[in-house]
């Protein structure tokens, strides 16, 4: 009987070793140790591993996406992101970044605009250098941009926007020629300027001013 006791003991002994020793080669197994970072062009790579570094050391198994999710919204040019599990040890990053289409100056704050009329906090990069100024109000603005849309005007033809209290706008062509328009209808005037400013003999005017009514003065 004594035997029979001592020999389940051992046995019980061993096989709760084996089982947490197992246990643990595969705990260890899992666990993340490479961070791949791809398709982002204007964040440093770096930037996006610091803010993803706690995960390393991590199970991949039990890789909770609301903390990265948290992680990498503190980093203000992902528009989104795609995380890809390679096992046993790795995950791979895939990053979107937003698009900037102009550079706001409202007084002396300055900082990116996207399509979505979102702000993005302003920084030198030669990618982004020959962006739009617009000299305004953001919420003016996404209206007036709209509208801009809707007509189908050439925007990389722009090279600056003015947005006045008066509520009207200038805009300055590459090619340095100035739209003057009025506060409203302004869409009429937009209209008449696209269906001009190909032709020969108006090339060499500067300004196309469209501020009175049902005309424009030309310089």
């Amino acid at each position: 009987m004594k035997k029979r006791l001592l020999i389940s003991l051992i046995l019980l002994i061993f096989l709760t070793t084996y089982s947490y020793q197992n246990n643990f080669k595969i705990k260890s197994y899992f666990k993340i140790d490479t961070i791949e970072v791809i398709n982002n062009e204007i964040i440093n790579e770096e930037t996006i591993k610091k803010q993803l570094s706690f995960v390393y050391q991590n199970n991949i198994l039990f890789l909770k996406k609301k903390k990265i999710t948290k992680a990498l919204s503190k980093i203000s040019f992902i528009e989104s992101y795609e995380i890809k599990k390679i096992f046993p040890n790795k995950i791979k990053v895939k990053i979107y970044e937003k698009k900037p289409i102009v550079v706001m100056q409202n007084k002396n704050e300055k900082y990116f605009y996207t399509k979505k009329g979102e702000t993005i906090d302003f920084f030198e990069i030669e990618k982004f250098k020959n962006l739009p100024i617009v000299f305004g109000k953001k919420e003016k603005f996404k209206i007036f941009y709209a509208n801009l849309l809707k007509l189908d005007f050439p925007l990389k033809e722009i090279k600056t926007f003015y947005s006045f209290r008066s509520n009207r706008w200038d805009i300055v062509t590459n090619n340095d020629q100035t739209i003057k328009l009025p506060s409203q209808n302004y869409d009429l005037s937009l209209k008449n300027f696209l269906r001009l400013k190909d032709q020969r003999n108006f090339e060499k005017y500067k300004v196309f001013d469209y501020r009175i009514k049902d005309q424009l003065i030309l310089k």
